[in-house]
């Protein structure tokens, strides 16, 4: 379904429901035996529950964890270590299965949208917690609060504060497990590298503001094959042509639409770094512990940049940007400068820079 149409039944069915509905009443609770978490959106968020689920996990090791998603972030899930079951909003007799089984504790991780917390009020459960940023505050029994400023994963993490949960979360710490299936499709496609270092790379964002361009990229991935690095494009069917444009020539290997989520965490996790915008796929690269390169503009960094020393950011701080704010970025009357002025040589000095730092070796023709 189209995401502005779901935005637009967001505006006029949730805010409608979220008033009507009788506010959330707390109930008496127990140790929680199952917990329903609600994650609407794209692979970022995913990613960033790992933290959260694995908290959960160590204080109730013995939890049933389900989830609610949707076609564009559900695969995260199978990445995920504690998590039992997953649920698809966009598929009906799977919400419908969701809403008729009974839960102590659901957890609504959806930051502003209202459909999310009419789920939330409507499943059966006697704690019902969510963020507090609009009328959505009223479907639940605990609404917390939520900063713009925070980074996300603790943004989530404080959701867990009704029970009892440590807030700890270790940076730099793997969050994500591989199948081995993916692993060894990953193995098959990197043939061609077998035994040799490269860098991924990821030219795609879900918004056009957030994309720095192929051209660009190319004469990065130029730049440093000159110092002996070489390239992998990962990414899905609609960043195939991107990939030709960055890795053509015998510059790299494009493997964009060639692989699935596992199969694209699996080519990262063998990568000396991950080289992207800001994206779900920089999450997967950070859930999985591999440093990375990030390009920001329009993106909020303390929110959504990776943190500790194997990251490098790289954000020219316009007086404009960030400019987006619960998902949404407004039309550009500056030609989305926040993006344009990243130069190559930036870019190139920060790879070579962070691969130095972690002690990864560029590979010799």
């Amino acid at each position: 379904m189209n995401i502005r149409f779901l935005k637009l039944i967001d505006r006029v069915v949730g805010a409608t429901a979220t008033t009507c509905l009788t506010p959330a009443q707390a109930q008496s609770s127990t140790v929680p035996r199952n917990i329903f978490l609600i994650r609407p959106g794209g692979i970022g968020d995913a990613v960033l529950l790992a933290s959260l689920i694995t908290s959960i996990k160590s204080k109730y090791p013995n939890v049933c964890i389900t989830t609610l998603a949707e076609k564009r972030n559900a695969a995260v899930f199978s990445l995920i270590p504690g998590v039992d079951k997953v649920f698809r909003y966009d598929r009906p007799n799977e919400l419908i299965q969701a809403l008729l089984d009974k839960y102590d504790v659901v957890v609504d991780t959806e930051q502003s949208h209202r459909l999310s917390a009419v789920v939330a009020r409507l499943v059966r459960s006697p704690i019902k917690i969510g963020f507090d940023t609009n009328e959505r505050r009223r479907m639940f029994t605990h609404a917390i609060g939520y900063d713009q400023n925070t980074y996300e994963a603790d943004n989530f993490l404080s959701l867990l504060k009704p029970l009892g949960v440590g807030l700890q979360r270790d940076e730099g710490t793997a969050t994500l497990e591989l199948p081995p299936q993916a692993v060894s499709k990953a193995d098959e496609l990197l043939e061609p590298f077998a035994s040799e270092s490269f860098i991924a790379l990821f030219p795609g964002a879900s918004k056009v503001e957030k994309r720095w361009g192929a051209d660009r990229f190319r004469l990065v991935a130029e730049k440093l094959s000159a110092f002996g690095i070489k390239i992998v494009v990962v990414g899905g069917k609609e960043d195939c042509q991107m990939g030709e444009v960055i890795a053509g020539g015998g510059l790299g290997l494009n493997l964009a639409g060639m692989t699935s989520l596992s199969e694209t965490a699996a080519v990262i996790q063998k990568s000396s770094l991950l080289l992207s915008g800001d994206s779900g796929v920089l999450h997967i690269a950070i859930g999985l512990g591999v440093p990375t390169v990030s390009l920001f503009g329009p993106g909020r960094v303390k929110k959504w940049a990776p943190q500790g020393d194997r990251h490098s950011v790289i954000n020219k701080e316009l007086p404009c940007s960030p400019c987006t704010t619960f998902g949404t970025t407004p039309p550009c009357p500056n030609d989305i400068r926040c993006m344009s002025d990243i130069t190559v040589d930036e870019v190139v000095n920060a790879v070579t820079k962070l691969l130095t730092k972690v002690g990864a070796r560029p590979s010799h023709h």
